[in-house]
């Protein structure tokens, strides 16, 4: 057979080009590698339409709330990220009675004195911790499933809040200055939590325990075999989630002048919402931290839009879980095996 001309070849390629599917862009769309351009996309969108229906002024005082309580969704939902990134059935309903539990020990701890923030804060430290080893000591010793074992968790970590949620002093001076400051017209607590989100990517994506939750994630037996600890792997990440948990409990506490034993009920669902919203893979293995940002500045944005049409919680309660099934059909309809 005679070698092609250089014009046979051109043509051999052209044609080859015509043969592909008109429907391989929507392959290629459906496979990104960003996924979490879609959160941020949508909350993009969802912001254009509060500028366009309530004006610009009132869309940028919504933008500069977002980065005050939208950033407790961030939060809550990078703990979560990392329990679930664990692999498959890994997940931490206990979060909103570790933010009740942490707040109310965290206002007596510190007791309004400025001098005691200190160890305010390493009160929060030492629940979420013990939080964290007691879920997974649910989950490792007594073979509990994680769904049951952190609901379970949660009612006892309640019932100690409220033995303890009884004449709580406010939160210290310089505390709620700092919930109030910005930099930069940046609030003070969206900095901390982008620092806490950098450390989380260089923890996940640039050391050897980031390498070995992913590989637990994508194939706990796998893993097992290759010599990964799959246990003392998972219980870093619910005690992570746990300790991310109660700082959040000390920021709400300083942001609404106060704990209270409810003020973590609404984060549940959205912890969940934020991390398969904004991309991290629901069978584990493959977390997105700019995902979470993305999906949390998008939920904020449409939970305003529902508050200013008049509609309750439930409503939203419903919308959530509507995007949630939205997103992960979305995402590739992957089967948890």
């Amino acid at each position: 057979m005679s070698p092609q001309t250089s014009s046979e070849v051109r043509s051999d390629k052209e044609a080859t080009v015509a043969l592909v599917p008109r429907s391989g862009w929507l392959a290629r769309l459906k496979s990104v590698q960003a996924p979490w351009a879609w959160s941020f996309a949508g909350a993009v969108l969802v912001w254009l339409a509060i500028v366009l229906i309530f004006g610009f002024s009132i869309a940028a005082n919504v933008a500069q709330t977002a980065l005050v309580y939208g950033v407790f969704m961030v939060l809550v939902g990078l703990g979560q990220m990392l329990v679930i990134t664990s692999g498959v059935g890994n997940i931490d309903l206990s979060v909103p009675s570790t933010i009740a539990l942490a707040g109310v020990v965290s206002m007596h701890v510190m007791n309004g004195l400025n001098g005691q923030i200190v160890l305010g804060f390493a009160a929060v430290l030492g629940v979420g911790i013990a939080v964290g080893l007691a879920n997974y000591a649910l989950i490792r010793l007594l073979r509990i499933p994680p769904i049951i074992a952190t609901l379970s968790s949660s009612f006892i970590i309640q019932s100690l809040a409220i033995t303890q949620g009884r004449q709580l002093p406010p939160p210290p001076a310089a505390l709620g200055a700092f919930a109030a400051g910005r930099l930069a017209q940046i609030p003070y607590i969206a900095l901390a939590a982008f620092v806490l989100s950098l450390a989380l990517a260089l923890l996940l994506h640039r050391s050897i325990y980031g390498r070995r939750l992913s590989a637990i994630g994508q194939n706990s037996r796998a893993a097992w075999l290759a010599g990964v600890d799959v246990h003392w792997t998972r219980c870093i990440a619910y005690v992570l989630s746990s300790v991310i948990a109660a700082v959040t409990a000390l920021l709400l506490a300083a942001v609404s002048g106060g704990a209270s034993l409810d003020m973590g009920v609404e984060y549940m669902l959205i912890s969940i919402a934020v991390v398969v919203i904004g991309g991290t893979l629901v069978t584990g293995g493959k977390p997105t931290i700019a995902g979470v940002w993305g999906a949390s500045m998008f939920l904020f944005l449409t939970n305003a839009v529902l508050n200013a049409v008049g509609a309750d919680s439930g409503v939203r309660s419903v919308v959530y879980g509507l995007l949630i099934i939205v997103v992960t059909v979305a995402a590739g309809g992957k089967a948890l095996r």
